[in-house]
């Protein structure tokens, strides 16, 4: 990789962190200069790690954010002692783009502004990436900043996947499914190549999970929807609710738009499931001991295989299942259980491949090849802000 290439600088920002990487690109390929991430920001005992290329730990330091802007400075700050210089551009994981930001983009003012309307779509997400945005003008002033969208890639949905069973002037006020981790499936799909082309579900799963039918490299169906709650249960997330149940708090219990907002979003999934720990590995080494850690994981797992089977329908069957995400990447035994039963999919796991990550984990006779596949979604922001500032 030339020396000479842009160094372009990938954020992607969570709740609570700020994962980077920094990569230098030219128009033969990428090479990763360095990653890191920014964790528990707002939050007593934060942590900034950064390691280079090769793994070896550059930075593993204490600090506390007092929020994201804090963060980027220590980001910025602590790269800029490993002297490899400034960034030519930086790119950002927006997560919604609404129904007109369908591909990444350079942000300007006018973007700024219709990102800010956007916030009623992802209020937990676009103002700390917005705060995030307007950190890096503070400190880098005129670089060229770049976002991506997460719902970009769901654009190709037909109609029957996007569409909300409610009433037309609500749907056309932009109240649609529109699916998200779609760079990840964007990755992942590049990774898969050929067989992209065939029927492949996508299992991102971590703090947040969606399942995602992919064929011909395009996103059929995914199971979240209006927004990143919906869908399979998640760490502190609901998945798909019973609107009743919302009604019912409301009227019944006296719950306001701000109680149901941190039942949906923050209390409830894996951590509102079991009563320990939104953590899938605390849970997986408790559940021995306690019932409803056990419950929790038996119950996401039974969601995802429901998912898997719902998706395969749309796509009239399956030929690749792909594993992603921290808990996808990482759980063995969760990825063993959610395959169990979907054996008339062809799915069929080799336990000592699983056991080991392989990169494929069924066995050699089984119809429906089951991946692991760690995403990489700061190398898809980095390649798309390259693209868009030499083309």
């Amino acid at each position: 990789m030339s020396q000479t290439g842009n160094i372009v600088l990938s954020l992607n920002s969570g709740s609570s962190s700020l994962k980077f990487a920094f990569y230098r690109l030219d128009g033969r390929g990428q090479e990763l200069l360095a990653r890191g991430a920014a964790e528990r920001i707002g939050l007593d005992d934060g942590l900034l790690r950064l390691t280079d290329s090769s793994g070896e730990i550059l930075a593993d330091e204490k600090q506390n954010f007092d929020d994201h802007q804090c963060a980027v400075r220590s980001v910025i700050e602590t790269f800029r002692q490993t002297g490899v210089g400034r960034p030519r551009a930086v790119g950002h994981r927006v997560v919604h783009g609404g129904s007109d930001l369908v591909e990444p983009v350079l942000i300007n003012q006018d973007i700024l502004r219709r990102l800010k309307e956007l916030i009623p779509f992802a209020p937990l997400h676009l103002p700390t990436e917005i705060q995030v945005i307007e950190a890096v003008e503070h400190h880098f002033g005129s670089v060229p900043q770049v976002a991506c969208f997460d719902t970009a890639f769901h654009q190709t949905m037909p109609e029957t996947a996007k569409r909300l069973p409610i009433p037309e002037n609500i749907s056309n006020q932009g109240v649609i499914r529109y699916g998200f981790h779609g760079l990840s499936c964007e990755y992942i799909t590049s990774e898969l190549k050929p067989s992209a082309q065939a029927r492949t579900i996508i299992a991102h799963l971590g703090n947040g999970c969606s399942l995602t039918a992919v064929k011909g490299a395009c996103s059929i169906d995914t199971t979240m929807g209006f927004t990143p709650a919906g869908g399979v249960m998640m760490g502190t997330r609901t998945g798909d609710l019973d609107p009743g149940v919302c009604l019912f708090l409301l009227r019944q219990k006296g719950y306001d738009a701000s109680q149901l907002d941190d039942l949906v979003n923050d209390k409830s999934g894996l951590l509102g499931v079991s009563g320990i720990s939104s953590d899938m590995k605390t849970l997986l080494e408790s559940r021995a001991e306690n019932p409803k850690a056990a419950l929790a994981v038996e119950l996401f797992c039974f969601q995802v295989r429901k998912a898997i089977g719902a998706l395969a329908a749309v796509l009239g069957g399956l030929d690749t299942l792909v594993f992603t995400g921290g808990i996808g990447e990482r759980a063995v035994s969760v990825r063993s259980e959610i395959c169990q039963g979907l054996d008339f999919l062809g799915v069929s796991i080799d336990p000592e491949k699983n056991e080991e990550h392989t990169d494929v984990i069924s066995l050699d006779s089984a119809s429906c090849m089951v991946r692991v596949i760690q995403t990489k979604e700061e190398l898809i922001i980095a390649r798309h802000t390259y693209k868009l500032l030499n083309t």
